[in-house]
């Protein structure tokens, strides 16, 4: 078992509810903050098991594992402790060690292969219940969208910026000083960590592997004051949506700031609060919300695959997610509205180049015109900015 976020909070869950766990299930889940010894001899490893550990990190406790068990894979993806760990680890001949990220890797397979269970519910969306809703529940569905709310560093500077117009720099240097967002933020505002759980979620509904490095990518850098002030004359939220939805041509993914309406079943998930929509041919809409970061809702949906992985011991749960890449769609035939900024205030070279526009009026905003386009495709937006020239900024309008 390898634990998603902080081991200690998971413990914390396990210590708390132990007894009622053992009623339930019949399983005894003792858990000890001697995490390397109690590893080992707490879960009964020995030399039939065949072990998975997951990095960065990996060496002292894969010898543990490698000293205790028939057999064992570990996969981390920082090369340069490759040579380190040929090194830590050349005694042992019962271990592969795999240098490639997580999610590239057919553990599902893996899986299979060697009669376990791998589950990672908490990868996405924190405690709310997501991965085994589309892998077991959903099944009789063709999913057609996922749009989802799945950062919860960004919503919650989102929700400050339009709650009080503050500024970027501002609301960052807050939700650091909170614990929301890390030291370093960049995975949080530059969109890549929503890129990867829309991968994770995008390849669970197709049934293949979907790369992140293929998904268009945007954070919220560069989202000012002066767009939530538009935002607001428009009677909208900004929000950064991570979607995927099913075309006749395939799937088509995207990371990047939306313009939402009040009718929006996202538009009213704001602060640290995570929510994911999804449109099945069958179901039709269903949201999923609640707590996507914090401690204990972390640990919930550790603790939730723990006693799942105990319900199921040498039985594998099958996961349909296949080693064979899923070819996206191209994000520039995606069709949209657009909300652009632009310098001047000369509306007949605005109509010249981006055709029938809405004008925004936002109070307080003056020496440039806002305005949404009609729809079209990305690649005709992208080819209009060009040609237009001082564009300050766009963002989607959903």
């Amino acid at each position: 078992m390898a634990t998603l976020g902080i081991p200690q909070n998971t413990i914390e869950v396990l210590q708390k509810y132990n007894f009622n766990f053992q009623k339930k299930f019949g399983q005894n889940f003792l858990i000890d903050t001697h995490v390397l010894e109690k590893i080992i001899e707490e879960s009964g490893i020995t030399k039939d098991d065949f072990v998975l550990e997951i990095g960065p990190g990996i060496g002292t406790m894969t010898q543990y594992l490698c000293e205790n068990a028939r057999e064992v894979a570990a996969v981390e993806i920082d090369k340069n402790l490759i040579p380190i760990l040929a090194d830590t680890l050349s005694a042992y001949d019962n271990v592969e060690v795999i240098n490639d990220d997580i999610l590239k890797v057919d553990i599902a397979s893996l899986a299979k292969e060697k009669n376990v269970n791998f589950m990672f519910e908490a990868s996405v969306g924190g405690g709310i219940p997501i991965i085994r809703p589309l892998n077991s529940c959903l099944t009789a569905d063709e999913i057609e969208e996922i749009t989802d709310i799945v950062n919860g560093t960004t919503n919650y500077m989102m929700t400050e910026m339009s709650e009080k117009g503050a500024d970027f720099d501002e609301v960052l240097k807050d939700a650091q000083a909170k614990g929301y967002a890390e030291k370093d933020p960049t995975a949080d505002i530059e969109g890549y960590d929503a890129c990867r759980k829309i991968a994770i979620l995008t390849s669970l509904v197709c049934g293949q592997q979907v790369d992140f490095e293929d998904i268009h990518t945007e954070g919220i850098t560069h989202i000012s004051a002066t767009d939530i002030k538009y935002a607001k004359a428009m009677g909208r939220a900004i929000k950064l949506l991570a979607t995927s939805k099913k075309t006749d041509g395939g799937y088509v993914a995207m990371v990047a700031p939306f313009l939402l309406p009040k009718e929006h079943p996202l538009y009213n998930v704001n602060g640290v609060f995570n929510a994911i929509f999804v449109r099945g041919n069958v179901l039709g809409d269903a949201m999923f919300y609640g707590s996507g970061a914090g401690k204990l809702p972390t640990a919930s949906a550790v603790v939730a695959d723990v006693v799942e992985m105990a319900k199921n011991l040498d039985k594998n749960i099958p996961v349909e997610w296949s080693s064979k890449k899923l070819e996206l769609v191209d994000y520039r035939s995606a069709k949209n509205r657009f909300f652009v900024r632009v310098s001047g205030t000369d509306k007949a070279s605005v109509e010249k180049i981006f055709g029938n526009v809405d004008y925004i009026d936002a109070q307080g905003v003056t020496g440039e015109l806002g305005f949404v386009t009609e729809e079209m495709t990305e690649e005709a937006l992208e080819n209009k900015k060009a040609a237009y020239g001082e564009v300050l900024n766009v963002i989607r309008v959903a």
